[in-house]
Formats: structure tokens, C-alpha cells, sequence
């Protein structure tokens, strides 16, 4: 495996790559939205817009490497980095909302290819964690967080952007080590799936579109939404915590899960995040919003983890490329739904959120139950 050898060494592996491409190359947005908003004429609404089109990018690459699993290779994994890297720079010479989405859209297909190969890697490598590697996102979200709150002051909104790409190549170079190969075709083992496993992969996919709608209005407005209480800092701190709240969380839901079963497991992590979403409904308190991003943070990967986890034991074949289409259907519509609503407060898209994930809990319980029957 070009010299990589051992599960630990594969999973922090993996964890870099998903700390560059998600936590820094497609999330650093979130904390850059506010600075674009006041300096590169960029509007709430028209953020919703070009964080729908690195959304919308990532469910391309999703569907895309679902249909030419060729594409997730050791060759295209590393074409897929450059892109990456080259997005975020040609941020800093764009302009105008069409120009930014069109470079946040090369992003979301470059960080589908990076997380798919990432974590078909890992789901293949006996002894690799999961937990480990998922990890590795909430570290990408504190940095890009930290990049932000201490760079800021001192940066143009351009620069700020170069300085994310230097840290996503940076962060990102030991996966170009990894050997990549594509998700297989194939059902686990001989016999296709039960008519009640059916049933239970149709309510995971329900229940994970109904996760990408909802916890992308959070995930994309959380911090703006905290950014007008006098201090600049405020909003980076949300993400940071964000960020460090993700980091242990998929190794402590993978301990939850062995302890309590994987779908009981599913189902509080559901419902804390539908907390998550509420308190910024009802609050626009920094401290509730830290509360929030503590329970936000500790949730999001942890049910990427469980879902893909409980779809895996399944005898279907492409779960994650599948159920990973699906999140990203769910996260392109997510900022479009409540667009039109944003105004002066960001309540009715917290609304609604909680309310997407309240729905999301409910099919987290029936994949529960009938897992158990």
C-alpha cells in the first residue's frame, strides 16, 4: 500500500485528508462569509447561493464517482487534491456571485472525490478506525476557524483565501501516499438483501437526505448569524468550537454505539443536533450559539459515521457513494429553502432546520426499530 502500512497510520491518514477537504477546502467558507459580506460585496442571500453551488458540486462528485467508481483512484484522487487547492486560490482573484459559485462548485466536486476515497480506504483496511478518520474533519472545521480568527485582522478577504489553500495542501499532502480503490459493485456476500433489510436501508436513506438538509442551514449560517455582536472574533470562536467538538466525537459515538447498539446511537445523535438547531431559533445570545456549536460540532460526523456504519452491515452494494447522493441532494436544497427568509435574523432558517432534523430523529427511530425486529 505504497509503504502505509497498519490500520492507526491508515485512519490518520485518511483523517488529514478529511481535516483538508472538508474542514478547511469546502467548510472555511462558513467563517469567510461574514468577512465576504462585509468587503467583497457579497450578500446573505447571495452567500446562500454560492454555498449551494460547492453543495451542488459535492453531489455531482457524489453521483459521479457512484457511476464511474473508475474515477476513485490513486491517479484521480490526486488530480481531485490539485483542483482542490487551485479552487481556493482562484477565490482570491474572482468577483461577482457567478464567479465565486463556479469555483465553490470545483471545490464540492474535489472534497466528494477526496471523502469518498478517504473513506473507502479506510472501510477496506482491516484495523483502520472510522472513528479516527472522521475525526479528522472536526480538526480541518477548528483550523479553519482558528485560520480565520487569528489571520482576520491582519488579511485582506483575498489573502485570507490563499492562506486556506496553503493550509489545505499542506494538511493534505501525506493521503497523496494512499492507495485508492473505488467502492465495489458488489452486495456483501452471496445473498441480496432481506425484504426488512430493504426496508431498513430506504429509511437510512431517508433519514440521512433529511441530515445533509438540515444540518447544512446550520453548518452554513451559525456563525453569521452570531457575526453582529460588536466583536469579530465572536463568529471564528463558534466555528472553532465547532470544530473541536467534532474532533473525539465519531471516536465517542463509535463507543456509544458498541455500548448501546449502533441505531440507539443514531438516534441520540439525531436528537441532539435537533437541539442544536433550536437553540439558535429561540437565542441569537453568543452563548447559546456556543452551546449550539458544542452540540452541532459533537453530532454532524458522528451520524455520517453511524449511518454509513449501519448501510455497510447491509447486503447492498455503493452504500457510502449512494447514501453520500443523497446528503448531498439534501444539502443543495437546504440553503435554497430558506434563502428567501434570510433578512436581518436568521431564526426562520434555524425554524426550519429544526424542524428537517426533528423529522430526521423520527426515521433514525424506525431504522431502529426495525433493525431490532
Amino acid at each position: 500500500m505504497n509503504g502505509i502500512t497498519g490500520g492507526r497510520r491508515v485512519s490518520l491518514t485518511a483523517a488529514a485528508g478529511l481535516a483538508a477537504a472538508m474542514g478547511v477546502g469546502r467548510f472555511v467558507f462558513t467563517p469567510l462569509l461574514p468577512i465576504m459580506v462585509d468587503s467583497a460585496g457579497v450578500t446573505p442571500s447571495s452567500g446562500a447561493v454560492i454555498a449551494t453551488a460547492n453543495y451542488t458540486g459535492y453531489l455531482v462528485g457524489a453521483i459521479l464517482l457512484s457511476l464511474r467508481p473508475t474515477l476513485n483512484s490513486t491517479t484521480a484522487f490526486r488530480t481531485w487534491v490539485a483542483l482542490l487547492v487551485v479552487s481556493e486560490i482562484a477565490m482570491a482573484f474572482a468577483d461577482g456571485t457567478f464567479a465565486f459559485s463556479m469555483l465553490r462548485f470545483v471545490a464540492g466536486l474535489a472534497s466528494a472525490a477526496v471523502f469518498l476515497g478517504c473513506a473507502s480506504t479506510v472501510a477496506r483496511h482491516v484495523g483502520a478506525s472510522p472513528g479516527i478518520a472522521f475525526g479528522g474533519v472536526g480538526a480541518g472545521i477548528a483550523a479553519s476557524g482558528i485560520l480565520t480568527l487569528v489571520a482576520a485582522p491582519h488579511l485582506s478577504w483575498q489573502a485570507l483565501w490563499i492562506a486556506s489553500a496553503v493550509l489545505t495542501a499542506v494538511v493534505i499532502a501525506p493521503t497523496l501516499a494512499l492507495d485508492i480503490h473505488a467502492e465495489s459493485r458488489r452486495t456483501n456476500g452471496n445473498v441480496g438483501p432481506s425484504p426488512q433489510e430493504r426496508r431498513i436501508w430506504r429509511v437510512l436513506l431517508a433519514a440521512y437526505f433529511l441530515e445533509g438538509l438540515g444540518y447544512i442551514i446550520v453548518g452554513t449560517f451559525l456563525v453569521a448569524a452570531v457575526g453582529g455582536h460588536g466583536s469579530s472574533s465572536v463568529g471564528p470562536a463558534v466555528w472553532i468550537v465547532v470544530g473541536c467538538a467534532a474532533v473525539p466525537a465519531t471516536v465517542l459515538w463509535h463507543a456509544v454505539a458498541q455500548r448501546v447498539t449502533p441505531s440507539r446511537a443514531l438516534v441520540a445523535a439525531f436528537g441532539l443536533q435537533t437541539v442544536s438547531a433550536i437553540l439558535p431559533a429561540v437565542s441569537d445570545s453568543p452563548a447559546v450559539a456556543l452551546v449550539a456549536a458544542v452540540l452541532f460540532g459533537g453530532t454532524f460526523m458522528g451520524i455520517t459515521m453511524l449511518t454509513m456504519g449501519m448501510a455497510g452491515g447491509l447486503p447492498i452494494g455503493r452504500t457510502a457513494a449512494t447514501l453520500t447522493t443523497v446528503y448531498g441532494i439534501g444539502q443543495v436544497m437546504g440553503p435554497l429553502v430558506v434563502a428567501p427568509a434570510l433578512g436581518d435574523s436568521y431564526s426562520i432558517a434555524f425554524v426550519v432546520a429544526a424542524v428537517v432534523l426533528a423529522l430526521g430523529t423520527a426515521g433514525a427511530v424506525l431504522a431502529a426499530r426495525l433493525h431490532t425486529n
